[in-house]
């Protein structure tokens, strides 16, 4: 059990769990997933970190197909400016390892932000806290376990 399991378990939320063999060799997470699942690039969400200030990071819940905007999160998260966060940084906040970074379940809950196209799927898919398991859940119990809000956070 990852810390992701046991939030979603402890607030009763309906998920399932996809697991895959991730190879080593492969940095690409989100498109392994994508292709070992046999999977919709744009249902499959990438957790990335970025820094808003020296002391807060906050979270981007995004589709594997895109890139983050950091002009758009700064603004979702009334930030004048947002820059990706140190990996080394970004795992030691959330407790997870690159690659396996969920966005449930990390040791401190930080402000997030779902990019709004993940209100067009019943379900989505997002890191179950570690390389080779995926989450697939209704991405409304994400935001509601989260406390967080859905925004435009991808550029074209």
């Amino acid at each position: 059990m990852t810390p992701a399991i046991n939030l979603l378990k402890k607030n009763k939320i309906k998920f399932e769990l996809h697991k895959y063999k991730h190879d080593p060799a492969c940095t690409d997470f989100g498109n392994e997933a994508v292709e070992k699942l046999g999977l919709d690039a744009n249902q499959v969400f990438k957790t990335l970190l970025v820094e808003l200030s020296p002391k807060e990071l906050a979270v981007a819940v995004l589709p594997v197909s895109k890139m983050l905007s950091l002009k758009f999160i700064a603004e979702a998260l009334g930030s004048k400016k947002a820059v990706m966060a140190n990996k080394d940084e970004a795992q030691k906040v959330t407790g997870y390892l690159l690659g396996g970074i969920s966005p449930l379940g990390q040791k401190k809950l930080l402000r997030t932000i779902i990019d709004e196209s993940a209100k067009s799927f019943e379900t989505i898919y997002i890191s179950g806290g570690k390389r080779g398991l995926d989450i697939e859940l209704n991405p409304n119990d994400l935001v509601k376990v989260l406390n967080s809000k859905y925004d435009k956070v991808t550029s074209k």
